[in-house]
């Protein structure tokens, strides 16, 4: 069946399949679109690491640390075996960079998970790093998570919730927020006064 539509006298074929071609055409742009967007903010997550990541996250919103938009920045938070492991020393975790030296990926060691223990400082260790801005470590070997290495991890993790307030209140990206809050209610102060 055509129809035809009067328009300032002219006419103008429209079938009812040309209207839903239309529709769906457009439809379809939409969903590629959606699409489109939701891959740019995938992040494969190793499912071995998630219920450490997931516990992070928690204690980042009891700190009242942002982490929702940096964790959409990364490709991956992997167990991978690639990196050095040896009698002598072996890279346990690391942020790899792309070349314009932004972080992309969060990477374990696989030898990590020989023990559960050494996996939750690890990664919580790594986690710090990229999400609450630890850019070096807080000493070479002094029993805590941050420290280059550790000579045992089993006391860290006795010592977790204390571990933990430290990790987060001696945090770069915490005494930012801190500093920056202090900052702004000065201002707000002498704004009422003035």
């Amino acid at each position: 069946m055509l129809v035809f539509y009067r328009k300032a006298d002219t006419y103008k074929p429209c079938t009812p399949n040309y209207v839903i071609m239309k529709k769906s055409l457009v439809m379809l742009f939409g969903l590629f679109c959606v699409t489109l967007t939701i891959a740019q903010n995938n992040v494969k997550i190793d499912g071995r690491l998630k219920p450490h990541l997931d516990n992070f996250f928690e204690y980042c919103k009891e700190y009242n640390i942002e982490y929702y938009d940096k964790l959409f920045k990364l490709k991956n938070i992997d167990i991978v075996d690639t990196l050095t492991t040896s009698q002598q020393a072996s890279t346990l975790g690391m942020l790899t960079r792309d070349k314009n030296n932004k972080v992309e990926n969060i990477v374990i060691n696989w030898v990590a998970l020989l023990d559960q223990e050494i996996l939750k400082v690890v990664a919580f260790h790594e986690f710090a790093h990229y999400f609450l801005e630890y850019e070096k470590h807080i000493c070479d070997d002094c029993g805590q998570i941050m420290a280059v290495v550790n000579s045992s991890y089993f006391d860290i993790v006795k010592d977790w919730e204390n571990q933990v307030k430290t990790l987060f209140l001696d945090s770069p990206i915490y005494k930012k927020r801190k500093t920056l809050a202090f900052i702004n209610q000065y201002n707000k102060q002498n704004h009422l006064t003035n």
